[in-house]
């Protein structure tokens, strides 16, 4: 049986792109919906490129499981991957796709997670804390921010000539290998 993966982004989608491109050469997985909150997002050009079907959603709509599970049914997702997607995952969708909503986070949680803690926002926070080690977590999401259950972190050195962007662009390297490979064992329940 095929899995079905809806990508929730906003974003500029390199990281929903990168997700598109590694599944589509996976057998029995398919994304079958970029799911935005945003018409104008880069992510939204990008998923059409490759012929994937998108929605884009309001805050209403997105919070009501009246309007947004029937949408996910009609798609028949089994798993939702977070890329660049800021909005609080409702608890009726935790309960409608339990251990199956995956996001990635830009820093080695616990440290710099949480409420806007997103983007550049995190590097420079890393940064501030002239920490010397940052990376990725790839974590289930629960009911609060940044907190589920960790799946996987990789790391990478923090230099102290880095701005928020040159540590971003090293952080973002790790996200492009380990992502679509953590979802993966995901899927196939290692």
């Amino acid at each position: 049986m095929t899995k079905n993966i809806a990508i929730f982004a906003s974003g500029t989608g390199t990281n929903a792109e990168n997700l598109i491109r590694f599944f589509a050469d996976e057998p029995d997985t398919a994304i079958v919906l970029l799911l935005s909150s945003k018409a104008e997002a880069p992510v939204v050009g990008k998923a059409r490129q490759h012929h994937i079907p998108v929605e884009i959603c309001s805050k209403s709509f997105f919070t009501a499981a009246s309007s947004l599970l029937p949408l996910l049914v009609r798609y028949e997702v089994h798993y939702i991957l977070l890329a660049g997607f800021l909005w609080f995952i409702p608890p009726f969708l935790l309960a409608a796709f339990p251990k199956r909503i995956v996001n990635i986070h830009p820093s080695l949680l616990p440290k710099h997670g949480g409420k806007g803690m997103y983007g550049l926002h995190v590097h420079t926070a890393v940064l501030q804390e002239h920490e010397t080690v940052s990376g990725i977590t790839i974590h289930l999401v629960n009911e609060h921010y940044d907190q589920g259950a960790i799946l996987c972190q990789k790391s990478c050195p923090v230099y102290p000539t880095d701005s928020p962007a040159t540590l971003a662009g090293r952080v973002h390297l790790l996200e492009k290998k380990w992502y679509p490979l953590a979802v993966k064992d995901v899927i196939k329940d290692k």
